[in-house]
């Protein structure tokens, strides 16, 4: 069964840090693109990052460029997303996405940045 599990999303201040984690497993996620989405309420879900399948090249957002570092372990078949210096703005679920000639989807974690 091919399943995606984020974790690490939860309340921070903002300027806080987090890191998001993404499990892989029924399939082997180093042959895939894997990207992290959000989608915030009343908003449409925007690509946040991306990384290749070697781990050799990221893309980024703007609004997040600079802050986010999104990552991968193809050993433990895990992706990651470090988020600095949070804002506000920041506030949304965040799905992690596999993607080759299919995309698979995480079930979401939420991301609250407040004081």
């Amino acid at each position: 069964q091919v399943r995606l599990v984020e974790s690490g999303g939860g309340l921070v201040q903002p300027g806080g840090s987090l890191r998001l984690s993404c499990a892989a497993s029924g399939f082997s996620a180093s042959n895939y693109v894997m990207r992290w989405y959000r989608q915030a309420p009343g908003k449409e879900r925007e690509l946040v990052a991306t990384i290749s399948t070697t781990g050799l090249n990221t893309n980024y957002a703007d609004s997040v460029k600079g802050r986010f570092t999104i990552s991968r372990d193809n050993a433990k078949n895990t992706v990651y997303l470090q988020m600095n210096s949070l804002k506000p703005d920041d506030t949304a679920v965040y799905y992690c996405n596999g993607h080759r000639w299919v995309d698979y989807w995480g079930q979401g974690t939420q991301v609250t940045v407040s004081s």
